[in-house]
């Protein structure tokens, strides 16, 4: 049985590391040249971002229908391999409850007869069983300690590998992915900021949890399309989602507040130079940090007590017009005053100079 769990656990496990996500094709572009208006164009990529399509900053490309990029797998989860990677996060646990049964009944019958209890002590023999016939696998103080340890980290396993596998479990049945359920919170934060009166339907919910079920798992282990284009509800657009992205994006450029950099900022992880609150409270998440020169421009769109979150205004075409994004530290920059009409953004894209 142990055998199975680990035959099934790592086939999955290597299913989804080396099949992968799937990726959009490099210049990708709609059938209907049209419909461009409706997608943003991904600059490393040279092509639209297909809908349901994310850049990767680790996979630098382009994945279809993009999950979240698990450094377990050192790949990101999406289209073609969202069900190998949910079947290991709910064969992990599996095999881990087993396993823990074993230890728990190993360390029960082993210690059974070496428990002796006094009147004011209990006392542990682990030099030999007090049993007939003495156990084939001598179990002693270090095998004990073994099988403590072992139980201890196929619990933890249980508990936090249970935990991802009810949240995959809980956007699958929603035909959604992590970052599509952040776009459509997103989305209702907007709308009740703004009081639009709008209403957002996620489009790709097929309104029966089989029917989402059905698109990620399939009796043939393909899942169902092309990864590119999807099917939708009724009274939906194809490309619903990709526009509501847009005013997200428009909505987070009026927003955000510009900032110049004051302190040159070598972009580590934990700053010892920027004082001992900054090194403290660094940001625990994989977003990078960006490297900031004295003069820099930066455009803030989140920010937290001593760190903030932007990106870094490009100056001149020399730069390569690749966007550079990541976390700083609040100290190392002030409010930039200028003009706002001349100076603003406009509908999400960077003013050039």
């Amino acid at each position: 049985m142990l055998l199975n769990w680990t035959v099934m656990i790592l086939y999955n496990y290597f299913s989804a590391m080396f099949v992968g996500p799937g990726y959009v094709p490099l210049g990708w572009t709609p059938e209907k040249s049209q419909d461009c208006m409706y997608l943003q164009y991904c600059k490393v990529c040279q092509s639209y971002k297909a809908p349901r399509s994310h850049h990767c900053r680790k996979c630098n490309r382009c994945v279809m229908k993009m999950d979240h990029h698990c450094p377990w797998i050192n790949n990101c989860c999406g289209y073609q391999n969202h069900a190998s990677f949910t079947l290991f996060l709910l064969l992990a646990p599996l095999g881990c409850i087993h396993a823990s049964f074993i230890f728990i009944m190993t360390m029960y019958t082993q210690l059974y007869n070496r428990i002796s209890f006094g009147w004011s002590s209990v006392k542990i023999d682990m030099s030999a069983a007090k049993r007939d016939p003495r156990p084939i696998i001598p179990f002693g103080l270090s095998a004990f300690a073994a099988s403590l340890f072992a139980l201890g980290l196929a619990l933890g396993t249980t508990i936090a590998v249970g935990m991802l596998f009810i949240i995959q479990m809980k956007v699958i049945l929603t035909n959604k992915t992590s970052i599509e359920s952040w776009i459509e919170e997103k989305a209702k934060d907007r709308i009740q900021y703004y009081q639009t009166g709008e209403t957002f339907i996620f489009p790709y919910d097929m309104g029966s949890k089989w029917k989402n079920f059905r698109q990620v798992f399939t009796w043939s282990g393909v899942p169902e399309g092309d990864g590119l284009d999807w099917p939708v509800r009724d009274g939906c657009h194809q490309y619903s989602l990709t526009i509501e992205q847009l005013k997200q994006k428009a909505d987070k450029r009026v927003r955000s507040v510009r900032y110049r950099a004051i302190e040159d900022y070598s972009g580590v992880c934990c700053p010892v130079t920027k004082g001992v609150k900054t090194f403290f409270t660094t940001p625990c998440t994989e977003e990078p940090r960006i490297a900031l020169s004295k003069g820099d421009l930066i455009l803030a769109t989140r920010g937290l007590k001593h760190w903030m979150y932007g990106e870094k205004i490009l100056v001149s075409a020399a730069d390569g017009g690749i966007r550079e994004r990541g976390w700083f530290p609040r100290k190392c920059v002030e409010k930039y005053q200028h003009d706002s009409e001349t100076d603003q953004p406009v509908d999400g894209e960077k003013k050039s100079k």
